[in-house]
């Protein structure tokens, strides 16, 4: 049966337990962790220390590996390596805390570097999800690309499903690099969210949901998730919202119970 939650942001300033709680309360039960957004909030628990408040209140996890001072596919090989090793242990707390799968990003380079750098940074950004989709099968859990928005300034490598296929391809390693459906990026990238589940099925294992009107990567709540929950072949379904006020719209609540990060 598949699950569904929402990711907590470092912007909402709660605590995890404090989101939990909002979670619950409103009748969510999955929570997907941004691993570097964990720094950003009071009493961060160890992993196993989440493993056991997710036993407490009866929910899934999933942990979204680290991206936003991070790059697996930067053309600096002391970066690449540094990425790399954030997502290994993103994984390894994962394992620790039970957690159900670790979404991860493909790397980026900007548009206006030469052939030259460009290139490399698509070399290292396949030998990147090649050692993380490996050690992900070591450790038996599951690693999943997820499709990212388009970029003006920066080439990424999963924007359509044509590309995620040829980036899946490259590395390899059986179903060891599994998929993450965002839907709202297929949505702001021209594609319905359908030609991805054509294309890819049950190797998604997590969707993320939020809307937007086509033009831009915005997060808005999506109340109309139903049909996605029915349909995607997901096992983890996880709001992305900017605001704990529109995790609850999504779920046709006005005035969410969480105080704290009001």
């Amino acid at each position: 049966m598949s699950r569904l939650g929402a990711a907590m942001d470092v912007r909402f300033g709660a605590s995890v337990e404090e989101f939990l709680e909002f979670l619950t309360d409103l009748g969510l039960d999955h929570l997907e962790l941004k691993r570097e957004y964990l720094e950003g909030h009071p009493d961060v628990p160890t992993a196993a220390e989440l493993g056991e408040l997710a036993d407490q209140y009866g929910v899934s996890v999933t942990y979204h590996a680290p991206f936003r001072d991070w790059n697996m596919g930067s053309f600096n090989d002391a970066v690449r390596r540094a990425s790399v090793e954030q997502v290994k242990q993103t994984l390894d707390d994962a394992a620790t805390a039970d957690a159900g799968a670790v979404v991860v990003h493909g790397g980026a380079v900007p548009h206006r570097y030469p052939e030259w750098v460009r290139e490399k940074a698509a070399d290292n950004a396949r030998q990147s999800l090649l050692e993380c989709a490996e050690y992900a099968d070591e450790i038996g859990v599951a690693l999943c690309l997820e499709n990212q928005p388009r970029n003006e300034s920066k080439r990424r490598y999963t924007t359509s499903p044509a590309d995620l296929e040829a980036t899946l391809q490259t590395v390899p390693v059986g179903d060891a690099l599994g998929v993450t459906l965002d839907v709202g990026h297929a949505k702001a990238n021209g594609y319905d969210w359908r030609d991805f589940v054509d294309r890819f099925g049950e190797r998604i294992r997590v969707c993320h949901l939020h809307d937007n009107d086509g033009t831009g990567d915005t997060h808005d709540p999506l109340p109309s998730y139903r049909e996605l929950v029915e349909t995607v072949p997901a096992d983890y379904f996880v709001f992305e919202m900017k605001s704990v006020d529109d995790v609850a719209r999504c779920m046709g609540v006005e005035n969410p119970s969480i105080d704290t990060v009001l």
